[in-house]
């Protein structure tokens, strides 16, 4: 393809977006392909979005072009002093052949959030959306269909200012690139066993933890590490003063399912006698966009949703009297995915019979169903493109 005639169009009215088509596009035959197992983050589609903000000018030369590599000055700021934030959402397929992104409204809002923990400026949220949908519909062949399969899209923001000095930078960009997903874990929809970190924690109180930016990600490898050495999937994280409230699953938010006819040795009773626990917000955890849906959806079907103070003796205790009948993690990259077990110094704990259970399966299911366009939207959650 040659001669290819650049677009102007907008993502604000304030905001022209320049667009020029990639040049040397994946052919058909292989894109077929890797739609057909793309894995998770191994493949990318033929075009990216990016933008930049500089002091004084504020947003400025949007563009969407082909997907290619950067080039940083050695003294970018963000390789020495980490501004950097990012964001993660999928596009669908719909069951009717429209194509539709999930709730792309609160991942800008919590970009926005991120950036101004980091001292960074934010992106306005009807720009974050209009180029959601730039990337999305240039790019419209490579969102798979079927099962767990979705468009993965990464939006993210780094300082570019080529300067050593400790402030914040006069000078970022932002942009967005998407990945053909399938299923996060490769085994699929089996029960983890899990790490309780007792030597790391991942936040502390007035630290980052409620910004989706890489330290977090970077702090935690070493005590993946950890728990891949004792034989497990994945690390918990603690509280960071006493190590002993419940917090996190990798970067995924947790919940924990409570019979409480168990405890009282009775039977029948309705669904509020269900309660599903998620660790509260303290500043330390991140708002999952899945666990706010969790909670709706489980709210819906009349469980009760308590969003507090969960500790590793209360997880034991009630594993061990069968009170706690499941506990599962959630997340955008990998939906819901159930915990079988738990190890920790101090032993191990088996949630029921280590399978996943009914409600894990079911609220995964109806999730799944309303990000694929199989049941009805009840919250405008499915933002629909072209």
């Amino acid at each position: 393809m040659t001669d290819i005639l650049a677009r102007p169009t907008q993502l604000t009215a304030d905001l022209p977006l320049q667009v020029s088509p990639s040049a040397s596009p994946v052919d058909a035959v292989r894109r077929a392909e890797i739609l057909a197992d793309p894995g998770f983050g191994q493949h990318f589609t033929d075009h990216m979005l990016s933008v930049t903000w500089t002091r004084g000018v504020g947003w400025h030369n949007a563009l969407l072009g082909p997907f290619t590599p950067l080039q940083l000055h050695p003294s970018t700021a963000v390789l020495h002093y980490s501004q950097t934030i990012f964001e993660g959402l999928k596009a669908f397929n719909l069951d009717d052949g429209g194509l539709a992104v999930f709730r792309p409204d609160a991942n800008a809002a919590r970009f926005q959030r991120s950036a101004a923990r980091l001292a960074m400026p934010g992106l306005p949220e009807d720009a974050f959306v209009a180029a959601v949908e730039a990337l999305v519909s240039i790019d419209r062949a490579w969102v798979p269909s079927g099962g767990d399969r979705s468009l993965y899209l990464r939006p993210f923001m780094f300082a570019t200012e080529a300067y050593l000095g400790v402030r914040p930078a006069h000078e970022y960009l932002c942009l967005f690139i998407a990945s053909p997903s399938g299923a996060y874990f490769p085994r699929g929809v089996k029960p983890v066993t899990v790490w309780l970190s007792e030597d790391f924690v991942r936040a502390t109180p007035g630290g980052t933890g409620a910004a989706k930016t890489g330290g977090n990600y970077a702090a935690s490898l070493l005590a993946q590490e950890q728990a891949a050495a004792q034989g497990c999937d994945q690390v918990v994280w603690l509280d960071a003063v006493e190590r002993s409230a419940v917090e996190e699953m990798g970067g995924m938010n947790l919940f924990f399912v409570i019979d409480h006819r168990r405890t009282h040795g009775r039977r029948g009773g309705d669904p509020s006698d269900i309660e599903l626990v998620t660790p509260e917000l303290t500043g330390t955890l991140l708002a999952g966009i899945t666990r706010d849906a969790l909670i709706t959806l489980a709210r819906e079907h009349e469980y009760a949703v308590s969003e507090r103070r969960i500790t590793v003796a209360e997880w034991r205790d009630r594993a061990a009297d069968g009170s706690l009948t499941e506990v599962f993690a959630c997340g955008t990259a990998a939906v819901i995915t159930p915990i079988g077990k738990a190890r920790s110094n101090g032993g191990e704990i088996t949630i029921a019979d280590g399978e996943p259970g009914p409600i894990t399966t079911a609220l995964r299911e109806e999730l799944l169903a309303i990000q694929h366009g199989t049941v009805a939207d009840r919250h405008g959650w499915i933002h629909r493109i072209g």
